[in-house]
């Protein structure tokens, strides 16, 4: 009997070992698994607090041409939106005077360049006469009185030919007045840019210094700001800042002037930058279009920093996973200003932690993991 008796204890704990086997071998194998995860490494960013300021793009040249010349507009090449070159025609005026003014000028020239030939002729028959008298200075034939008059004409002669020169410089100078003149009935662009107005038309009389057509060099911009004087400090010529368009469009730009006036009301400064633009944006580009500048609003310092995925929200608290020895411990961590994908870290991690950004929001602390790749090293 009790023979049996433990046979049949036997069987039954060999049954309940059996039994127990398979949930034992699983949970020592899901106890060995560790987590995947990808992790990043705690290290030194650079800090360049910013503050936004509404600028706006303004054209280095833009105005009005106006006329150089009086007379009647018969011709207006451009209309309001065509791109001209620099030297080519917007408009022109009546030339039909000024044409016959500058034959006349021309005619003068002729005038003045005979009168001066002639005189140079009278000043060599002079010169001659004298030389001859003078060789007779020794003779019986030599007269003192006709040597003194020649003297006096050869003196007349140069005077006379000095004159015609003169008369014929006026004369050319004259001609080249008339040619301007000419010249400017034909108004051009005085450098490359779009038409943004016609201020005139065609049978309209202008008067010199009226207005042809507003011109806007499109292709050379720069932005203007106007700046807290307490942001002023940050900005020197040269201090490079980041810009963006209103569709997203970030670009840099370089401080060029510091404009000294500061507005008493605002408490503002004027501030010239030159942009730097893709040549994909060229064409979307107008004066007085607004841009959001960032300016700095600190001194640049180098921070400890900790990438934005890493930092999870529990129970009101900050953390993030910091794995060390293939263990996932929580960590409390205080942040401070945003750098770039970062965040500053003010207490909580030292330079070279781990800390885990993909596959933190189910870890549990003390939990084991493995990273799938190295640590990332670039700055984000």
């Amino acid at each position: 009997m009790l023979h049996i008796l433990k046979r049949n204890l036997f069987v039954i704990t060999a049954t309940i070992v059996l039994a127990c086997s398979p949930a034992l071998a699983q949970k020592s194998e899901k106890a060995a698994k560790a987590t995947l995860v990808d992790v990043d490494e705690v290290r030194k960013a650079s800090l360049n607090p910013t503050v936004p300021v509404i600028g706006r793009l303004i054209a280095e040249q833009s105005g009005v041409v106006s006329a150089l010349m009086s007379g009647v507009v018969i011709n207006m090449v451009t209309q309001i939106g065509d791109r001209v070159e620099r030297g080519a025609v917007i408009a022109e005026l009546s030339k039909d005077r000024l044409h016959w003014a500058r034959q006349l000028r021309l005619a003068e020239v002729s005038e003045f360049q005979a009168a001066l030939k002639s005189a140079k002729s009278q000043t060599i028959l002079r010169t001659q006469e004298l030389k001859r008298l003078e060789n007779l200075r020794k003779s019986a034939a030599f007269s003192k009185a006709r040597f003194e008059d020649a003297t006096q004409e050869l003196s007349k002669a140069q005077s006379a030919e000095v004159e015609a020169a003169a008369a014929l410089q006026r004369a050319r100078a004259n001609l080249k007045l008339a040619e301007i003149d000419l010249n400017n009935t034909t108004i051009l662009a005085p450098y490359t840019g779009v038409v943004a107005r016609r201020h005139t038309e065609v049978g309209t009389y202008l008067n010199i210094g009226q207005p042809v057509v507003t011109l806007i060099d499109d292709q050379n911009l720069e932005m203007e700001a106007a700046v807290p004087v307490e942001r002023i400090g940050g900005l020197t010529p040269g201090t490079s800042i980041q810009f963006h368009l209103r569709d997203g469009q970030q670009f840099s730009a370089l401080v060029r002037a510091i404009v000294p006036d500061e507005n008493a009301i605002t408490r503002t400064r004027l501030v010239r930058f030159t942009p730097f633009f893709g040549t994909a944006t060229a064409n979307t580009l107008a004066t007085n279009q607004s841009v959001t500048l960032s300016i700095p609003a600190g001194a640049k310092r180098n921070v400890l920093s900790v990438h934005k995925d890493a930092v999870l929200n529990r129970s009101g608290s900050t953390v993030v996973y910091v794995v060390k020895d293939g263990v996932a411990n929580k960590q409390t961590v205080k942040l401070g200003e945003a750098v770039g994908g970062r965040f500053a870290v003010e207490s909580g991690l030292i330079a070279g932690d781990l800390v885990v950004v993909r596959g933190n929001e189910r870890l549990r602390p003390g939990q084991k993991v493995k990273a799938k790749s190295k640590p990332e090293t670039s700055a984000q």
